[in-house]
């Protein structure tokens, strides 16, 4: 059973008030505690009702939270906890919650290969390390894709930081095209991933449009001042990537119809993991389907394409036919 926030508040503060053995505590004492606590943790201004008290300490008692709150009314008007050493915070858990907690950090775990965030790490270990002593450690049956051996990821949670910060960065970045590393100011807005890389969404000083640094080509970066910091005014990056492919695309690119025909073979495997979220499907054929994309055109897009082999064709448009066409003949002629 779900517990939402406000319900956990007034367990929470029952569970206080109950705990507290100096004091004798009314159905009204208790109505007075929680209003407190919702108004002060939540701003709730009209407090509670009998009703919902009277609900809760019900719900407290059952098992149906795993608390089997031992509440009792003395002299018909008194409430306490029979056992005085009794907490809701003290509650066992239960073989579920461990098989679910288990599951959870067999997950974490293999997150935490590439470091998303430093603190993560100690907290994956503890937890496991209690789990552990409860229960006989398991096999996963849960494997996400992931490559520890991505350089950059150390990378992550400084530049995230100074995104919330809005600090703009000295990165010494080196592309695939340079022979050596530069050093330049460039305004962070956004870290986003793309097939296990990931980049970094910013504007240079000197510049108008967005660039995108992939995360293990910066050698090193230094915070500068806030002061300097040029926010961003465009759309929402989900709008801004909304007809995207990967992470690669120009201010000025606008989506086109790419129409595509993929043999009856792969026809399954596009139809149950699209493309991109546009594809819709044009018309069928005895030999496989055309279907239709609204994206813009970018490197990701060809690369995508390119991995289908001979099982996809470009029908449009002109621009992009011609470009798979002469990659896949290159990529023929390497074979000669």
């Amino acid at each position: 059973m779900a517990i939402n926030k406000l319900a956990l508040i007034r367990y929470r503060t029952i569970d206080k008030c109950l705990r507290n053995r100096y004091r004798k505590w009314t159905l009204e004492d208790l109505i007075e505690k929680v209003s407190e606590a919702l108004y002060d943790y939540e701003g709730i201004e009209s407090g509670v009702s009998k009703r919902t008290i009277q609900a809760d300490i019900q719900l407290m008692r059952s098992d149906k939270l795993g608390y089997n709150a031992p509440i009792i009314v003395q002299d018909r008007k008194y409430y306490a906890y029979e056992d005085p050493n009794f907490s809701i915070n003290h509650t066992k858990i239960t073989d579920t919650d461990l098989d679910k907690m288990s599951e959870i950090v067999s997950v974490l775990r293999q997150m935490n290969g590439f470091d998303y965030f430093d603190d993560m790490t100690d907290i994956i270990a503890r937890l496991e390390n209690s789990l552990r002593k409860t229960t006989d450690k398991s096999d996963n049956y849960i494997q996400l894709e992931g490559n520890a051996l991505v350089k950059g990821i150390q990378h992550i949670t400084p530049l995230y930081q100074a995104i919330r910060k809005k600090v703009p960065l000295l990165i010494n970045y080196r592309s695939f095209k340079a022979k050596d590393a530069r050093a330049s100011v460039y305004h962070p807005y956004l870290l986003k991933e793309y097939r296990n890389r990931w980049f970094l969404i910013c504007k240079p000083q000197k510049g108008a449009a967005l660039i995108t640094l992939a995360l293990d080509r910066i050698i090193d970066f230094m915070e500068m001042n806030p002061k300097d910091f040029v926010p961003y005014t465009g759309v929402g990056f989900d709008r801004y990537f909304e007809d995207t492919i990967g992470v690669t695309k120009d201010i000025k690119s606008r989506a086109q119809k790419v129409i595509l025909w993929v043999n009856k073979y792969n026809v399954p495997y596009v139809l149950t993991k699209p493309i991109h979220h546009s594809q819709q499907v044009i018309k069928e054929e005895e030999g496989g389907t055309i279907i239709r994309l609204d994206v813009t055109l970018n490197f990701e897009l060809e690369r995508e394409l390119l991995g289908f082999g001979e099982c996809i064709k470009v029908l449009g448009p002109k621009k992009l036919q011609q470009t798979i066409a002469k990659r896949l003949q290159q990529a023929a002629g390497s074979y000669l």
